[in-house]
């Protein structure tokens, strides 16, 4: 069984039994021009939570993507960690296209997208993950968890887009479906419709219960449960 593999089925087998909750929150940044930085992160349309400083020194910065439940924080005498260190910091999107020009809009420079070609590293180009070598365009078949865009911040504190669609099982805690913007709700909506329009085709007839298809589409979905066909 591969390394790969074994990480999938990890998640399947987690405990059913639930200690304290431990919610991720707030991720270090380390950087070494905070008024730099704090443009920067303003600049992607980040939202601005909390600029502190004190009179010995201290200052911290904390800014939060749009629709994310984990901060970045980053400041004066925050880390010892070298400014530029902090590499592979994943921003999972719905729509790598769309994230990606969003991001060109604000004057941000940001890679073509990418998939990641198997094997060992080979090229004169960076690597992404593993060492594994970046392809041009989305994955072929725009499979979840395989699409990439990359960026960094002025120190190169390196960032990943990366398009998910459809989780793994055991990545989602509950069977509800959570959207934390219309634009996610229109993009699963989309999926959803087109899904629906192949179980038509399957049928040969129309489907008066699509709202409910729909729904159980959408949540299997987000869940990494088995799709309706």
């Amino acid at each position: 069984m591969s390394s790969t593999q074994q990480r999938g089925d990890t998640a399947t087998l987690t405990p059913e039994v639930r200690g304290v909750d431990m919610k991720l929150e707030a991720v270090v940044v380390p950087v070494s021009d905070v008024d730099r930085a704090k443009q920067f992160y303003g600049s992607l349309g980040w939202r601005l939570d909390a600029d502190f400083a004190s009179d010995d020194g201290f200052r911290v910065i904390q800014f939060t993507p749009p629709g994310s439940d984990c901060s970045v924080i980053f400041g004066k005498n925050v880390t010892a960690a070298v400014p530029g260190s902090a590499q592979g910091l994943y921003l999972v999107v719905s729509d790598i296209e769309a994230a990606r020009n969003e991001v060109l809009a604000r004057g941000v420079a940001v890679s073509e997208v990418f998939h990641g070609a198997d094997g060992a590293y080979a090229g004169t180009d960076e690597p992404y993950l593993f060492g594994r070598i970046r392809v041009g365009k989305p994955d072929p078949e725009r499979r979840s968890y395989r699409s990439f865009a990359s960026f960094s911040d002025p120190d190169g504190n390196g960032w990943l887009f990366q398009e998910v669609t459809a989780r793994l099982p055991g990545r989602v805690d509950a069977d509800g479906a959570t959207f934390t913007s219309p634009t996610e709700l229109a993009a699963a909506l989309r999926r959803a419709a087109a899904a629906h329009g192949e179980h038509e085709k399957r049928t040969g007839q129309p489907d008066a219960n699509w709202p409910e298809w729909y729904a159980e589409h959408i949540v299997a979905e987000q869940a990494g449960k088995k799709l309706p066909s």
